[in-house]
C-alpha cells in the first residue's frame, strides 16, 4: 500500500507495529521479510520514486579533514536509495574482519563470520546473485580459462567478488511493496526527530515532515532507522530535545568511527608477456564474478596491516582515466557526463589480445578512528534539521598497509618469475604519511552507530538495538565495527535479515 504523505490531512496520526525509517537496501529488505506476516509495517521514505534535486539537497553538508565527495552526491534520497547508482560489487567480510586484532585499535565485533553465513546466503537472493560460493578454486575448477597468478596462497590469495546486475531495489521491489496489504509505504515522509518516552527507555513516536508543509506523527511498537551511516547518526544527534547529546549518545559515540574504503591507484605490474588475466577482469553488465588479490590472514597478523585488495586495470586504460574524487561532483548533470566519458574511454581501450602491464588499484579498510566522525552543523536544512558535518580522518596505518600489500605482491611476482611491481611515488618513502590529491573513497559510509555489547564501546548491541532504549534499532552499515575490504551492500542486507529474525523472535515472545 502506498500513501503520499503530502496528500493526507495535516497532523495525521499513523500507527503500526514496526516503523522502518528509510527505503534503501536495508529498509526494503526488512519490509520484504514482513509481507503477509499479520503485522502492520510502516515504511517511511523521505523522497518519492524518482530523483529530485530539492530532496537531494536535504543530504547536503560540510566536510573537513581528508578531501571527500560532496555529501549530497554520495547518497540518493528516493525509494530504493543508493542502490539507484551502485555498481553491484558483492563479497562477504572475511573471518579476520570480525576478530579483535591487537594492531587495529577498536576492532572486534560481538559476532563472528559463522554467525552471518546463513544470512549472507539468504542475502544472495535479494541481490540477484548466484550461489553463496566465494572460493576462487571452485570457479577455477569449472572454467579452466580462469588461470590464477602463480602466487603462494599463504601470502597472496584470490578473493572473489560476485556482481549483482546490479539490482535496483526501487525498480525491482516497488510493486511488491506497494501491493503488500500489510506494508504501508509513505513517500515524502522525512523523519525529522525521534521522541522517546519520559525516561528515554523506549521510543514513543517519530515526526515526519515534507515540502508541502505537512507534519505527521508515527507511533509503533518498534522503530528501525535504516538510513545510511551519515543520516542514521544525524537523526540520533538531532533528536536532542530530551537527551541533550542526542539519543543513544550517553557515551559520546554516535557519529564517531566513520569509515570509508580507501580507494586509490597504488602501483603498476609489468609482465614479460601479454596476459588476459581473465579471472581478474570485469566488464560491467556482463561479468558475473572476478577475483582481486588479497593478503592472507596469517600475513596480516604477522605484518600488522589492515585488510585490503588489489584489482587490475590495463595501464594504457588507467593512465587516461582521472580519479573519481576529481570527477564525482555535486552537480548531477556534470557528474553524469564525467562518468559517461569515463566509461566510454574504458570501453574503447579494451582489447582481447591481453596486456603486458596493468595498474594496481587498492580498496582497503579504514582503521576505526573516533576522530573520524559525523556531527551536526549550525546550518539547518529546509525542514529544520541541522545538516551533517563530516570530518574524515585517516591514520598512518592505512598508508603503511597499502605499501606493505604491494611489497608482498611484488615479492610474489618476483618469486614466480611472473613480473615486477612498481610503487607509485606517494608510496616510495616509508616515512611519508601524507596522501596524494587523488586519494578517494568508495562512497561506502560505515560506522557511526557501531556495534558492541559494551555500551561504553558501541551505540548498538549485537542485535542492532540502541543501548538503553528498548525498541529502537539501527539497520545498515552504520552498525559496522570494521569495514573489511568488500563493498558493504551484501553485509548490509545480511545484517538486516538477521535483525528481522531477531525482531520476529521478540514479537513472538511477547504475544
Amino acid at each position: 500500500m502506498h500513501i503520499d504523505a503530502r496528500n493526507i490531512e495535516n497532523n495525521t496520526l499513523i500507527e503500526g507495529d514496526i516503523c522502518i525509517i528509510g527505503a534503501g537496501a536495508a529498509g526494503i529488505s526488512l519490509a520484504l521479510e514482513w509481507i503477509n506476516s499479520g503485522y502492520k509495517i510502516i515504511l517511511l521514505e523521505g523522497g518519492g520514486f524518482e530523483y529530485e534535486a530539492k530532496m537531494q539537497d536535504l543530504y547536503r553538508g560540510k566536510t573537513t579533514g581528508q578531501r571527500y565527495y560532496p555529501l549530497e552526491s554520495a547518497r540518493l534520497h528516493y525509494f530504493g536509495g543508493t542502490t539507484g547508482h551502485w555498481a553491484g560489487f558483492c563479497s562477504p567480510l572475511d573471518p579476520i574482519d570480525f576478530k579483535k586484532r591487537d594492531w587495529v585499535p577498536h576492532s572486534g565485533w560481538p559476532l563472528q563470520r559463522p554467525d552471518l553465513d546463513p544470512f549472507y546466503a539468504r542475502a544472495q537472493t535479494n541481490l540477484d546473485l548466484g550461489p553463496y560460493e566465494y572460493d576462487a578454486r571452485e570457479y577455477e575448477r569449472h572454467d579452466k580459462s580462469l588461470i590464477p597468478l602463480p602466487f603462494d596462497n599463504g601470502v597472496v590469495y584470490n578473493k572473489m567478488w560476485q556482481f549483482s546486475p546490479p539490482t535496483r531495489f526501487g525498480a525491482k521491489y516497488k510493486d511488491t511493496i506497494v501491493n503488500a496489504s500489510n506494508i504501508h509505504l509513505y513517500t515524502y515522509a522525512n523523519v525529522t526527530t525521534i521522541t522517546a518516552k519520559q525516561n528515554i527507555s523506549s521510543i514513543e513516536e517519530v515526526t515526519v515532515k515534507n515540502f508541502a508543509g505537512k507534519q505527521h506523527t508515527v507511533r509503533a511498537k518498534y522503530f528501525v532507522s535504516a538510513c545510511c551511516a551519515i543520516q542514521n547518526a544525524r537523526l540520533l544527534l538531532a533528536s536532542n530535545q530530551q537527551a541533550p547529546k542526542g539519543l543513544g549518545n550517553d557515551n559520546d559515540l554516535v557519529g564517531r568511527y566513520f569509515m570509508e574504503h580507501l580507494e586509490i591507484k597504488s602501483a603498476e605490474i609489468w609482465f614479460p608477456e601479454p596476459d588476459l588475466l581473465k579471472l581478474y577482469m570485469v566488464d560491467f553488465g556482463k561479468t558475473k564474478f572476478r577475483a582481486e588479490l588479497a593478503i592472507s590472514e596469517q600475513k596480516q597478523e604477522e605484518l600488522k596491516i589492515l585488510n585490503g585488495t588489489a584489482s587490475f586495470t590495463p595501464l594504457e586504460v588507467a593512465r587516461k582515466q582521472p580519479a573519481f574524487i576529481d570527477i564525482w561532483t555535486a552537480d548531477p548533470k556534470e557528474r553524469e557526463k564525467n562518468m559517461a566519458d569515463y566509461d566510454k574511454r574504458e570501453k574503447n581501450d579494451k582489447h582481447l589480445k591481453g596486456f603486458r602491464n596493468f595498474e594496481l588499484f587498492t580498496r582497503i579498510e579504514q582503521a576505526p578512528n573516533p576522530n573520524s566522525r559525523v556531527t551536526l552543523d549550525t546550518e539547518t536544512d529546509e525542514l529544520g534539521v541541522p545538516r551533517a558535518a563530516l570530518h574524515w580522518e585517516l591514520t598512518s596505518l592505512e598508508k603503511r598497509s597499502i605499501r606493505t600489500i604491494y611489497e608482498l605482491i611484488g615479492q610474489q611476482s618476483g618469486i614466480a618469475g611472473k613480473g615486477r611491481v612498481k610503487l607509485m611515488d606517494y608510496l616510495q618513502d616509508a616515512n611519508d604519511n601524507s596522501w596524494p590529491s587523488f586519494t578517494g573513497g568508495g562512497w561506502h559510509h560505515m560506522g557511526t552507530t557501531r556495534m558492541s555489547n559494551d555500551a561504553k564501546q558501541g551505540v548498538v548491541d549485537a542485535n542492532c538495538k540502541i543501548h538503553g532504549i528498548d525498541n529502537l534499532f539501527m539497520a545498515g552499515s552504520s552498525c559496522f565495527v570494521t569495514a573489511g575490504s568488500p563493498n558493504p551492500t551484501l553485509t548490509i542486507v545480511a545484517l538486516t535479515l538477521r535483525l528481522s529474525d531477531h525482531l520476529k523472535k521478540r514479537i513472538s515472545a511477547k504475544t
